[in-house]
């Protein structure tokens, strides 16, 4: 039985034409194709957004150069090929010019992900999305984490996971390391929660 476990639930290619067809044809279904499995993120709500909104802002005062683009699509490179798509990739404005929904990981300087509230956010954003990311090289992971009200900055990928980890609570300063480099005041982040 664990080799029918082990075994992806379809191929990537299957799954890339089924993403094209719920982009089209169900507004707000968002798919992701991580270890083999196929994952629906929810559709994010009001004080989601404005937490990428806040962070954006920030990340365009501090580094203007750069841009967190929002529900990008990176190939994921875990032992089955995957597709994740972040709440914010941290790169270059132009990074992605060009490219399909489906883009390389290799500009990217931080993935953000903001936990929503379903009962996959567990599993997906704090147990399987950490060692895909870190798997890829992505070198910094930000997660802002509403149910438990922290912030957790993973970096320095090694294979795979983040050899390094830093969880601080919602209201103290936060440094997002290098390549980065921007400095988070998380107080804002007390007003976005239930």
């Amino acid at each position: 039985m664990a080799a029918l476990a082990d075994r992806p639930q379809m191929l990537l290619s299957e799954f890339e034409e089924l993403a094209r067809i719920a982009a089209r044809t169900a507004e707000g279904l968002r798919l992701e194709f991580i270890n083999g499995r196929l994952g629906v993120k929810a559709v994010p709500d009001g004080d989601h957004g404005r937490i990428i909104q806040w962070l954006t802002r920030i990340c365009m005062q501090v580094r203007p150069e750069l841009w967190l683009h929002p529900d990008q699509g990176l190939e994921i490179k875990t032992y089955r090929d995957g597709r994740a798509r972040s709440d914010g990739a941290l790169a270059s404005s132009d990074a992605f010019v060009g490219v399909g929904e489906w883009a390389a990981p290799e500009a990217v300087l931080m993935v953000v992900e903001v936990t929503s509230y379903d009962s996959d956010t567990d599993r997906r954003d704090r147990r399987e999305k950490p060692r895909a990311y870190a798997q890829t090289g992505i070198p910094v992971y930000l997660l802002i984490d509403r149910d438990t009200c922290e912030v957790t900055v993973y970096s320095e990928p090694e294979g795979e996971r983040y050899g390094k980890t830093l969880t601080v609570s919602f209201g103290k300063p936060v440094t997002l390391p290098d390549p980065v480099g921007i400095e988070l005041d998380t107080e804002p982040l007390k007003d976005w929660v239930r």
